[in-house]
């Protein structure tokens, strides 16, 4: 009769547990994550829209711009082109969370350090959102949209919905309130405003040259050679310069 040391019996119950959850494995939707793996971001190009309507862009146009005026310093977040940054991200996997863990619970009353709590996906709280924006327009502004009304007038219900002092109609906790709808709008506009413009924002680096950000520079040893010295070079996107390589701007 064969004997078996413990060690050896530990071995074989453990190779056999692990072929077994091996062959057990299934998956759906995207494969799994493997060592070295990347999505290298394609180059997003103005002209039409990927999940916008028509009124949502005129919609966003408009809020973007109030967020971001044009002045002397910089472009408006429209002009910037915030809402095609906007667009093309809804339309990816940031548009439907695809990356997220997206099961409840969902807290009405979150911690700061709690994260995402509402069960809606960036897509559904733009649509239900700027829906809700237009319903309140209509009803409290004589049937204008919110693009039709005066810079006074969309500054101070921008303010109204930040502050939480506004309330939009058919929007509760947890899944969107007024407030969440506003800071979604802000945050989204200050990334496109100074993310790489190879997302479809930051127009000809507009952002980047406003606060001197160099960018995605390969070499800066001449920089960290010469401290004290202003940096002179224009910044560089993911894609480079015109100048470079003819890549768009």
């Amino acid at each position: 009769m064969s004997v078996f040391s413990r060690r050896q019996l530990l071995s074989a119950t453990a190779l056999v547990a692990f072929s077994s959850s091996a062959l057990a494995r299934n998956f759906s939707g995207r494969l799994p994550w493997r060592p070295n793996e990347a999505y290298p971001p394609s180059v997003v190009r103005p002209g039409g829209w990927y999940f916008l309507t028509a009124d949502e862009v005129a919609t966003l146009d408009a809020i973007v711009s109030r967020l971001i005026p044009g002045d002397d310093l910089s472009p408006s977040g429209k002009d910037a082109g915030c809402t095609v940054f906007i667009d093309r991200q809804l339309a990816g996997p940031y548009g439907t969370y695809e990356w997220l863990y997206m099961q409840g619970p969902f807290s009405s009353k979150p911690l700061p350090t709690q994260g995402i709590q509402s069960p809606l996906v960036p897509q559904q709280q733009y649509r239900q959102g700027l829906a809700a924006l237009a319903a309140y327009c209509r009803q409290n502004f004589g049937g204008k949209t919110f693009e039709q009304l005066a810079p006074e007038e969309q500054d101070k219900l921008l303010q109204g919905m930040e502050k939480g002092e506004v309330q939009l109609p058919g929007l509760a906790a947890p899944n969107l309130t007024t407030t969440m709808l506003f800071n979604l709008l802000l945050q989204n506009t200050m990334e496109g405003f100074f993310a790489d413009p190879i997302y479809g924002g930051n127009k000809d680096m507009c952002g980047w040259r406003m606060i001197g950000f160099p960018g995605v520079r390969y070499d800066f040893r001449d920089v960290l050679n010469n401290p004290g010295k202003p940096y002179t070079k224009p910044p560089v996107s993911i894609m480079g310069r015109p100048d470079w390589n003819g890549a768009p701007t």
